[in-house]
């Protein structure tokens, strides 16, 4: 998500996400470009290491010229609510953080992405409109937290985050469509992978 330069030890995102076609993201760029606050490009080089109950993540921000370490908590399709701890690294640091995850055993993964994306602020909720290669045209939905926030304080900031993309015309995704897609590249992305080691062979 945007930016902020923080330091996080911790920090609780309540995140959504949607998928749709190149008209509704021209539409939706318009109307945030309109009525809401331009957070300006964001563009990103991701490394994601996807383990079993959390996103490790690498990331390279091309636009803002900085660079940091991810640790998201759970994994995308089972909740909303994510922990997250995260800190800065230099830009020329990043292939080595890449190598040393890979070298304490997480290289099988390993998923790379460039994100072309524009941040904006509208009702509340910060909002990542996105192209990626996976993904295609996307946008997440989402509201930084406190650590230590209360249920009802998240009920809050999901619900504001339901709202928010109605006003705007976009479906959010469910978490049993974000989880059967998810699911369904990382199935692709093995059989790459495993494709590419038969090559090599």
């Amino acid at each position: 998500m945007p930016e902020t330069g923080r330091t996080t030890a911790m920090a609780v995102e309540i995140e959504m996400r949607a998928r749709f076609d190149k008209d509704t993201h021209e539409s939706l760029v318009e109307r945030l470009l309109r009525d809401g606050e331009d957070l300006g490009e964001d563009n990103k080089s991701i490394h994601f290491f996807v383990l079993p109950d959390q996103l490790l993540k690498v990331t390279d921000n091309q636009s803002a010229d900085t660079a940091k370490i991810t640790l998201k908590d759970g994994r995308i399709g089972r909740g909303t609510a994510f922990g997250e701890t995260e800190f800065p690294i230099a830009r020329a640091d990043v292939a080595k953080a890449v190598q040393l995850f890979a070298a304490l055993g997480f290289e099988d993964t390993r998923h790379e992405a460039f994100n072309f994306r524009r941040n904006f602020r509208f009702g509340g909720v910060e909002i990542a409109v996105k192209w990626s290669e996976a993904w295609g045209h996307h946008a997440e939905f989402e509201v930084l937290l406190p650590d230590g926030a209360s249920d009802a304080a998240k009920d809050e900031a999901a619900a504001r985050i339901i709202d928010t993309a109605a006003e705007l015309g976009v479906a959010l995704m469910s978490e049993e469509e974000l989880a059967a897609f998810t699911a369904a590249f990382e199935a692709a992305e093995a059989a790459r992978k495993a494709a590419r080691s038969a090559e090599i062979r």
